[in-house]
């Protein structure tokens, strides 16, 4: 199991590094919330510890960040702001627990392998599937038929909410705001620009294609229905 953990102070990164790799675990250390969030976003960690009060950017922006990209990466806070508003603002923001300073290791320890059993037991939602098609969460990768399709930061977020409401209608204002996190119309066709884009690599070397356009309300994305053949 691979941890990150974020800390600007060094005294408390060491302390918990050096017990999280006694006690087993690979453990990697970043020292800002900037340098955080591009690291946890490589997709090779299992778990995140985060302070919540870091240089760059906070924990919590931090958190609400990683979680438009990877929405179950297990993240624990650990903070001096440990107030029950605190605790219920860092878990609103994302954060799957939350720990006030000061902490026995032994506490840390105990959450960090109840948010592993946690994970292991939802990790059948991490991937997500239509007919031939996954899409794995955590490492953002989209697959047809076993092969690889390479997909940009968009297009991954457009796939994943169709792929979340499989088989029923994901309008225009759905798709932009899942993608784009605004809640306004832009002029232009640029849903229909980037579906269509999409379309095409998912169905390059495919005689079906899995979105379909739904005229008037958006888009769908089904597996194609089965065909027989009858013998002669």
């Amino acid at each position: 199991m691979r941890i990150l953990i974020i800390e600007d102070d060094d005294r408390t990164a060491s302390y918990l590094a050096r017990g999280l790799s006694e006690s087993g675990y690979v453990v990697d250390r970043a020292g800002d919330g900037e340098t955080g969030l591009t690291q946890a976003l490589e997709g090779v960690y299992d778990l995140l510890i985060v302070d919540r009060l870091l240089p760059g950017i906070s924990g919590l922006d931090l958190v609400q960040c990683l979680r438009k990209r990877d929405p179950v990466l297990p993240v624990l806070m650990i903070s001096a702001l440990a107030a029950t508003s605190d605790r219920v603002e860092g878990l609103r923001a994302g954060c799957d627990d939350y720990i006030g300073k000061p902490y026995a290791f032994s506490e840390v320890l105990a959450r960090i392998e109840a948010l592993s059993r946690r994970a292991n037991r939802g990790r059948e939602l991490v991937t997500l599937r239509v007919g031939d098609l996954e899409l794995d969460l955590r490492l953002r990768r989209a697959s047809r038929a076993d092969r690889q399709i390479p997909l940009q930061h968009r297009e991954f977020l457009l796939l994943q909410t169709l792929m979340r409401h499989a088989g029923q209608i994901v309008t225009r204002s759905m798709l932009l705001e899942a993608a784009w996190d605004y809640h306004f119309e832009p002029r232009g066709n640029i849903i229909d620009m980037h579906i269509h884009r999409l379309r095409r690599k998912l169905d390059k070397g495919f005689g079906t294609s899995l979105i379909q356009t739904v005229p008037g309300a958006g888009y769908t994305i089904a597996a194609p229905p089965l065909t027989t053949t009858m013998a002669p």
